[in-house]
């Protein structure tokens, strides 16, 4: 098919959308969450589909050994035992470095408190045209997505010029462990989209995220001479006034494709333990939390400006100056990362987005890491666009539109022939 219009016409019909249903479905019910057997089964569900379409299937197991080593490593916020990279590719006339990347993540979340879910998060259900369960828009609907659009491209017997691929990775959730070991193993691309739920917008850059753990030691003492003790639950709520007037500074100047969010670059605490015993003055506190990295800040530059107001709070403190906060970095850490000012892939997926019905779509930051900065940092320019809400992702409400999948899966299906080129 040397002509490009019959061949997108050809792709474009080719995208079957109970295909798209049923696969989503099927990968909604493997609950992948980060650590589990499941998060490998998955990855091997996908690898299976990709190899029905004739694609060349590298599948691998990931050297966890090594990842926890390597300086560059994103770091993990779960024990895993095992874990393995999927990535395939679709054959062309000319070898080489694939034209574009698909890349999407296969690990989900825990579905919390399943009392407040109108059904089990694993079993998937249809209502209101969208397809409900725990991983729905983040992001299985966008890697099934991918996957119909290279199942199109095949069904339609287009050949390409240069190779297209689909990376299946895990543990974005907790850090980029999969992505970095697909990058690590030399899959590489000219541009990549990752189909984050993206809620009608398109995505260029997205700010860091850093985990930390704090450790606050007071005085204990019996609660009847609550006096003679030192609080540590006092002296948090001490620090933690002080990180919300250093989270507030942090927000000024932020990058205009943030919008209205309050917070592009956040600080929240997000699990507290503290005490062993009520009637104690408690001298222990643990808090755990999340640190905001702006766009373009280095993550050890990040890292420092927190020590260095946390070492001020401690200072300025009569019982913490001498009992200072100790800090340590842990989990999962996540730069930031954009898509270079004025790059092609922009425009190209605005342009497949509108060509299959989905409007014109806005430039967006967002407040959360993800796998775009490792991807970017490799050199690949990448943006996010996909299917669902980012808002609903992670919550008991997880659903994704289905029309919004198979728009997607239409848009990637030219984009694969306007980026590959066709023969």
């Amino acid at each position: 098919m040397a002509d490009l219009a019959a061949a997108e016409a050809a792709v474009l019909t080719a995208v079957d959308e109970e295909w798209v249903v049923d696969r989503l479905c099927r990968m909604i019910a493997v609950p992948s969450i980060g650590g589990t057997a499941a998060e490998s089964e998955v990855q091997h569900l996908l690898a299976g589909w990709l190899e029905e379409l004739d694609c060349t299937v590298d599948r691998w197991p990931i050297d966890l050994d090594a990842a926890a080593a390597a300086p560059d490593a994103p770091g993990q916020e779960v024990v895993r035992t095992e874990a393995w990279g999927v990535v395939g590719t679709v054959p062309a006339s000319e070898d080489g470095v694939p034209a574009l990347v698909l890349s999407g993540h296969t690990d989900v979340v825990p579905p919390g408190d399943r009392a407040l879910w109108a059904a089990d998060p694993f079993v998937p259900w249809i209502a209101d045209g969208a397809v409900h369960g725990r991983g729905a828009c983040d992001m299985k609907a966008g890697v099934v997505a991918s996957l119909a659009a290279l199942a199109a491209v095949r069904t339609a017997g287009v050949r390409l010029v240069r190779p297209v691929a689909l990376h299946g990775v895990v543990g974005e959730e907790d850090g980029g462990l999969g992505a970095w070991a697909t990058l690590q193993r030399g899959h590489r691309g000219d541009v990549c989209v990752i189909p984050e739920p993206t809620a009608q917008a398109i995505v260029t850059a997205n700010a860091g995220a850093l985990t930390f753990r704090l450790e606050v030691t007071g005085r204990a003492a019996h609660a009847a001479h609550r006096d003679q003790g030192v609080s540590a639950v006092e002296l948090f709520a001490d620090v933690h006034a002080e990180l919300r007037a250093f989270e507030a500074e942090r927000q000024k100047d932020a990058d205009p494709r943030f919008g209205d969010s309050p917070y592009p670059y956040g600080l929240s605490i997000g699990r507290v333990r503290a005490g062993d015993w009520a009637s104690s003055v408690p001298d222990r506190l643990i808090a755990e939390g999340r640190f905001g990295v702006r766009l373009g800040e280095p993550v050890p530059v990040a890292r420092a400006a927190f020590e260095e107001r946390l070492a001020e709070v401690c200072a300025g403190h009569p019982w913490l100056a001498d009992h200072p906060v100790r800090l340590t970095w842990t989990g999962g850490a996540f730069a930031s990362g954009e898509l270079p000012a004025g790059h092609d892939l922009l425009p190209m997926v605005r342009a497949a987005v509108a060509d299959v019905g989905g409007g014109e779509l806005p430039e967006q930051a967002i407040p959360a890491g993800s796998d775009l900065r490792l991807y970017a940092a490799a050199g690949v320019p990448t943006l996010h666009y996909g299917p669902g809400d980012l808002h609903l992702a992670h919550g008991p409400r997880e659903k994704v539109p289905v029309a919004e999948v198979v728009t997607a899966a239409r848009a990637f299906a030219l984009l694969i022939l306007r980026t590959c080129g066709v023969r």
